[in-house]
């Protein structure tokens, strides 16, 4: 019958980084680090999402609603933390400049164009923002495995050299050593495959909302575009006389 308790002393995650070897204790200790510090950067980002997505859903309701956008920038106020009414207010502050006034169609196309700049700017910082932590998750996902397998392999190869030494290649002397050397591999197993699991939810996660700041962008510059229709627009300025011209020579 085998005796249970050296099998369950084997399975002691405690047990085993007490026996391993001081290279072995370091990548086990380097792996848990960076595990624990992708976790933190799932926490974080999983939270941030959830009230990014949580603020847009609202104010497109509000959108929705039928109120105008001159009273959700005015609600907005000056600076807005969510990116949705910022670039509203950066929109909306670039029409009222132009408001009452006669716009040419070249003035009308330089006025979407300073909005377009704005609204791409704001995209693009925010679209840094929100891909924060998923270079972390990248790299734990990627390394974490092949240092593991690193503990493994000096594990396994002082292993055998004690065994070498003792001379006793029982499997009762065998298959401690073993276990310890392996267990650097589990962890790193277990820092990788949850960073990168979240790396690819939290990538899509960010295409997606980068989409939906796009999409809002656009139809902010639709609305400026059908307003520039319905507001006045300088005539053209008349050609020059010949006496005009020839008042020159």
């Amino acid at each position: 019958m085998v005796d249970a308790a050296p099998h369950a002393s084997m399975l002691d995650p405690i047990a085993l980084f007490l026996m391993a070897d001081w290279v072995v204790k370091t990548v086990m200790i380097g792996l848990v680090i960076a595990s624990l510090w992708s976790w933190a950067v799932i926490l974080d980002k999983a939270f941030k999402f959830a009230a990014l997505n949580r603020q847009a859903n609202a104010f497109e309701n509000d959108l929705n609603s039928g109120r105008s956008l001159e009273d959700m920038a005015s609600q907005a106020g000056p600076n807005p933390t969510h990116p949705l009414p910022r670039m509203l207010v950066l929109a909306m502050t670039e029409w009222r400049t132009s408001r009452g006034q006669a716009l040419t169609d070249h003035q009308g196309a330089m006025l979407v164009s300073r909005i377009d700049r704005s609204l791409d700017s704001v995209i693009a910082r925010e679209s840094q923002k929100v891909e924060e932590g998923l270079g972390v998750l990248s790299v734990v996902a990627t390394s974490s495995p092949f240092i593991g397998l690193f503990g493994t392999v000096w594990g396994i190869m002082n292993a055998f050299g004690a065994i070498a030494q003792a001379g006793n290649t029982n499997l009762t002397t065998v298959a401690p050593a073993i276990a310890e050397a392996l267990f650097a591999t589990a962890i790193g197993l277990a820092a990788a495959i949850p960073a990168y699991m979240a790396y690819n939810k939290f990538s899509i996660d960010a295409g997606k909302f980068t989409g939906r700041l796009e999409s809002f962008a656009d139809d902010l510059q639709a609305a400026v575009a059908r307003r520039l229709g319905g507001a006045p627009v300088a005539p053209p300025p008349p050609p020059p006389s010949d006496f005009t011209l020839n008042r020159g020579r």
